[in-house]
């Protein structure tokens, strides 16, 4: 089908002179819509009052949808890879969509499985596939500029619940009469659950709609004016060959990224969990916090906009002072900020608001990241595929970064009844999780020779694929790759390796 056909890899190949910084957009306009998964808590109350269902019932919704992410980034990786952004892009949406559909059907019936089914299982797919689609790509259109790239679509997934959370609440107040979005303890009816679900799943569609119309792959023989990747290549860490997915789960390096990932991410969710509760607690007077619970919902918000402006920030930030390094800052200073959140965080409220906004910024700022450590470790062949892989560290720590913290406040008391003094085992437990990242990120080390890529080997899927393993420029700011590999690789008449230089 000619519909069907215009979302293969070769017919989204961006023609001369096509301007870059229309790819960000585009793959905004995806995550912005999957980042709705961090807005669950806005109805989860409503849910539970629906479903007569434990809150442990409810937010394994959000358990599944996370544990899937990780899972079909990693298996759905290569595909990705060898099909291209926009239909990678596409399906993400129809899985997104199709996920809030089956979720209403499963709110109607009041059969919980259902809503596992559909916003769990098939609206975690579209996260994870979702998730990794632009961000091959951006990489490409960006070997300059790899971390700003990433942290500017990333950022969205950061941000995606700052939409999300006051959208439906007004949606919800605007489907329920009876619904107030101000009082905490009001609950939507199930029909309004139901509307607000299909109405998501619809918007969402047609927005992640634009990022696929937008999306193009660069071509194979042009990169970014100016761009020299010889002096890249001189960077510590940044490799100027190729590795591919199968290979780079061989070495050391992923798997001490992968730890990096995990701590990072453990660390920052466990925070991000408990945030509206913990700083009640952490402020609390004769069994009564002085914080109200509309100021601890502002927290979380705030939190939000550090989560997104930290994954722009430090990701940016990492194109200038090196991957290393700016890891070294997330679990460094990390460790720091936790050891002072536990001691004096209950000090002064904007210490602790301070301190704990800091920290998210880290956390968001870890996934930006992570894409630009990998493509300067193992190239830009299958740097999508290996993120995908990747991102099971993440699926890992969403779930050890809330049973640690929730098991040791189990063991400290009830809900409403703890102090700042029963959260401090858990925060210096983070502070031992950042410690083991610090270490596993200073024993990366280059990727050896033994995996790279043969020449020739990057270009092995097709032309297609071929198209999509270099950058290329912005109109009015590109060339054509000269006729030889600038890092002296190849000679005039090997254009594979033309092409692998653009890449770098």
């Amino acid at each position: 089908m000619p519909l069907l056909s215009a979302l293969d890899r070769e017919h989204t190949v961006a023609p001369p002179g096509y301007n870059r910084w229309l790819i960000p957009p585009a793959a905004l306009a995806v995550h912005l819509c999957i980042g709705q998964v961090y807005a669950t808590s806005v109805y989860k109350n409503s849910l539970i009052a629906h479903l007569d269902a434990s809150q442990t019932a409810i937010g394994v919704i959000f358990s599944i949808a996370i544990v899937m992410l990780g899972l079909s980034a990693a298996i759905g990786g290569t595909w990705v890879e060898a099909n291209g952004p926009r239909k990678a892009m596409f399906v993400s949406a129809c899985f997104w969509a199709a996920g809030f559909l089956v979720g209403a059907l499963g709110i109607a019936t009041k059969q919980l499985w259902l809503i596992y089914l559909g916003y769990g299982v098939l609206g975690g797919i579209g996260l994870g596939i979702g998730y990794i689609s632009p961000v091959s790509t951006l990489i490409k259109w960006f070997p300059d500029r790899p971390g700003l790239a990433t942290g500017l679509a990333i950022m969205g997934f950061g941000g995606g619940a700052m939409v999300a959370s006051p959208l439906s609440r007004q949606l919800l107040s605007a489907y329920d009469p009876n619904y107030q979005p101000s009082n905490a303890s009001s609950v939507a009816s199930g029909s309004a659950l139901v509307w607000l679900f299909v109405t998501l799943g619809i918007g969402y569609f047609v927005i992640m709609m634009f990022g696929v119309a937008n999306i193009r792959v660069p071509a194979p023989d042009w990169r970014p004016a100016g761009f020299d990747p010889a002096r890249v290549a001189a960077k510590p860490l940044v490799t100027t060959a190729n590795v591919s997915a199968a290979n780079a789960l061989r070495t050391r390096s992923f798997w001490l990224l992968w730890v990096v990932l995990f701590c990072n991410v453990t660390a920052g969710i466990g925070i991000l969990e408990q945030a509206s509760p913990m700083i009640q607690d952490f402020f609390r007077e004769n069994g009564t916090s002085v914080v109200a619970a509309a100021a601890a919902g502002g927290f979380v918000g705030l939190l939000s906009l550090f989560n997104m402006a930290g994954r722009f920030a430090w990701s940016t930030t990492s194109d200038l002072i090196g991957r290393k390094p700016i890891y070294l800052v997330y679990l460094g200073v990390g460790t720091v900020l936790y050891l002072l959140l536990a001691l004096v965080g209950n000090t002064a409220t904007w210490v602790f608001v301070l301190l704990a906004c800091v920290i998210l910024s880290f956390y968001g700022g870890g996934f930006a990241t992570a894409p630009a450590y990998l493509r300067d470790l193992f190239g830009t062949f299958q740097v999508g595929a290996i993120h995908g892989r990747l991102l099971t560290a993440w699926s890992a720590a969403g779930v050890a970064g809330p049973l640690i913290v929730n098991g040791f406040l189990d063991a400290q008391g009830k809900p409403g009844t703890l102090t700042a003094s029963a959260y401090r085992p858990a925060l210096f437990t983070m502070v031992g999780v950042l410690l083991v990242g610090l270490v596993a990120n200073l024993l990366i080390r280059p990727v050896p020779e033994r995996y790279h890529e043969p020449a020739g080997r990057a270009d092995a899927s097709g032309p297609a694929a071929a198209g999509d393993a270099s950058p290329a420029g912005a109109a009015g700011e590109s060339r054509p790759a000269g006729p030889a590999d600038p890092a002296g690789s190849a000679g005039p008449t090997d254009p594979t390796a033309t092409e692998r230089s653009a890449a770098r």
